[in-house]
């Protein structure tokens, strides 16, 4: 009873709160009620203006307004230009826009945008829309599938705009935030008050974070004029003493990741000091303002240092390589000191893979803590994972957790952020190219990391991609154009990604048997997503294991992410901070379902 009382009273307060004004949301991605300005004032439909920066191809009166739906005469005109004019590139242009609601809860000016390569939802409000749409409203406004875009498909587009709702406020702007903004310098530039700006937006302080490619309103007397715009500088690659707020620029959903980068590479640069091998500068003027290359080196340069053991210290650990200590093949435990490691016998050259496992350092990667080498063999000593491999997890009766969807979940993120820092932060970058269920292993806590390295490779970053003749992987998992023509990039990686999310959904293997013959999990999986009535089809793969009816809608969402993973095309598959970013947003979805659900039955039990 409680918990309604006080939902009764946030509602309250969020409902009074928005009467006069519009809510700031910093994440242009998300799907909360803010993804566009609620509508609340008595007008349904207004005059607006809007900033876009001048971008080729999209840098004349014409084609901005062609892309915003605005008159080309009045666009003109407002930033006192004649009706042929080129901007100069980040030129701020001020956009006359109809802003409605009529029929909706939230206002948006409407237009339309033609796709023209493989683009995303993410990438048409966050490229082409500079985040005065959101990828969110653009699901929203149109029937297609974000995995089912292809080049011609003209896509409805839902712009950002708010009509007043204050007395002595005639217009409302849409200012496309930039990345060294502040409340004041922006209301001293349009001659308005803070405090205008702050009641406007629902801030609670008068210089708050705001972050770049967002939006905030602008409330006006008058038109704007072309004398308040300017050419915006471009933003530097990455300034330590920014506000917090601004580490989040660019990344929406998958900011996170490069913060971790960050991190990362100020931890390595403390190490080295301290083993005092510390680079120095080039002498070529030099800043701590790093360039993101250079951040992707320091990251991959970052070199473990590698404990070497004594095989005797092995043998005792392993009781001389008891088969009670034996976890698969050639792996045991070993105790060494009040620590369990696994050791790997090794007969292989592996000094690639031990290279590159001392460069790279992720947490959704298996960690080498030492190496010892003994009659021609190399032992290989990593981190131990309690509960072993996914595919022993998932095939196990008496596996923890194994009706969990959250656990399920979170391993797939596990997995996809791993990939994504192979694939983008180390230098260069790497392909694992036998990511399978039963190399992804999972601790204690049952999160996940990346195993065995033993054919991961490097691609150059320019071409992204290399061709080999001697095709080696794990049948069901092996991408068609690398089993074709030996193409080795880094979607051949994503492919088999979408294989680990289709075993997660229904615990069955990569090969199963279906309609009394053999065929791989991805094409049974891939031919009813792609059939009629997919979702009562699908659950009858879904694990039995797994929570009745609390994560069908998930496993939908969860199998149509794998299918555009598993799509035949190399170039048509998303790129992995694409699939993390989609993943995020399916675990803050069921977890807000969770909660949701949670409450639901306290406030019965009340």
């Amino acid at each position: 009873m409680n918990s309604i009382l006080f939902s009764v009273f946030i509602l309250s307060f969020l409902t009074s709160h928005i009467n006069g004004q519009q809510i700031y949301t910093a994440d242009s991605c998300d799907d909360s009620p803010g993804f566009l300005y609620t509508c609340t004032a008595q007008n349904q439909s207004c005059q607006a203006f809007l900033i876009f920066l001048s971008q080729p191809p999209y840098n004349s009166v014409d084609t901005i307004s062609s892309l915003t739906s605005s008159v080309p005469e009045e666009l003109a005109r407002i930033n006192n230009v004649s009706r042929q004019a080129v901007f100069p590139t980040n030129k701020e242009v001020i956009v006359p826009v109809k802003c409605s609601c009529e029929g909706q809860s939230y206002y948006w000016s409407k237009t339309t945008y033609k796709i023209l390569n493989n683009e995303t939802y993410f990438f048409v409000a966050k490229n082409i829309y500079q985040g005065l749409s959101t990828c969110n409203a653009l699901k929203r406004v149109n029937p297609y599938s974000e995995y089912h875009l292809h080049p011609g498909l003209e896509l409805q587009v839902a712009l950002r705009c708010a009509c007043p709702t204050r007395n002595g406020t005639r217009y409302l702007l849409t200012y496309l935030v930039d990345w060294d903004d502040h409340v004041p310098d922006i209301a001293g530039r349009f001659n308005v008050s803070v405090r205008s700006i702050v009641d406007a937006n629902g801030f609670l302080e008068e210089n708050p974070d705001i972050v770049s490619s967002t939006t905030i309103l602008i409330p006006l007397l008058t038109e704007p004029s072309s004398s308040q715009t300017i050419t915006r500088h471009q933003e530097p690659a990455f300034n330590p003493k920014k506000s917090k707020g601004k580490l989040y620029v660019g990344l929406a959903t998958g900011c996170f990741l490069l913060v971790i980068g960050v991190i990362l590479s100020a931890l390595c640069l403390f190490y080295k000091k301290r083993l005092g091998g510390s680079r120095r500068g080039d002498g070529k003027g030099k800043t701590e303002k790093e360039s993101s290359e250079d951040l992707r080196v320091e990251i991959a340069n970052c070199e473990q240092v590698l404990e070497v053991f004594q095989f005797e210290e092995i043998k005792k650990a392993t009781e001389n390589f008891s088969t009670n200590n034996r976890l698969r093949s050639s792996v045991y435990r070993g105790e060494f000191g009040g620590k369990t490691l696994a050791v790997k016998k090794v007969s292989r050259d592996a000094s690639k893979e031990v290279n590159m496992l001392q460069k790279i350092k992720h947490f959704n990667l298996i960690k080498l803590e030492g190496v010892c080498e003994k009659y021609g063999c190399l032992y290989l000593l990593f981190e131990y994972m309690e509960n072993g491999s996914l595919r022993e997890w998932l095939r196990g009766n008496t596996s923890k957790n194994r009706e969990s969807w959250t656990k399920r979940i979170q391993i797939a993120v596990d997995v996809a952020n791993g990939l994504h820092y192979l694939h983008n932060f180390t230098e260069p970058p790497y392909i694992h190219m036998d990511i399978n269920s039963s190399n992804i292993l999972l601790n204690s806590e049952l999160r996940a990391k990346i195993g065995n390295f033993r054919l991961a490779r490097t691609v150059e970053r320019e071409s992204g991609n290399a061709v080999t003749v001697h095709v080696e992987g794990t049948r069901g998992y092996m991408a068609p154009e690398y089993k074709r023509a030996g193409l080795v990039t880094p979607k051949m990686d994503v492919y088999a990604f979408g294989v680990i999310m289709l075993e997660l959904i229904t615990g069955k293997g990569a090969i199963i048997v279906h309609d009394e013959r053999e065929v791989e999990l991805s094409a049974a999986i891939v031919s009813i997503i792609e059939g009629k009535n997919p979702k009562a089809k699908l659950s009858l793969f879904v694990d039995p294991t797994l929570k009745e009816n609390e994560g069908a809608e998930f496993a939908l969402q969860m199998a149509e992410l794998s299918v555009a993973c598993l799509t035949q095309e190399p170039a048509r598959r998303p790129r992995m901070w694409e699939v993390v970013s989609t993943l995020l947003q399916i675990q803050a979805d069921f977890d807000g379902t969770e909660a949701f659900h949670v409450d639901f039955i306290t406030s019965q039990n009340s």
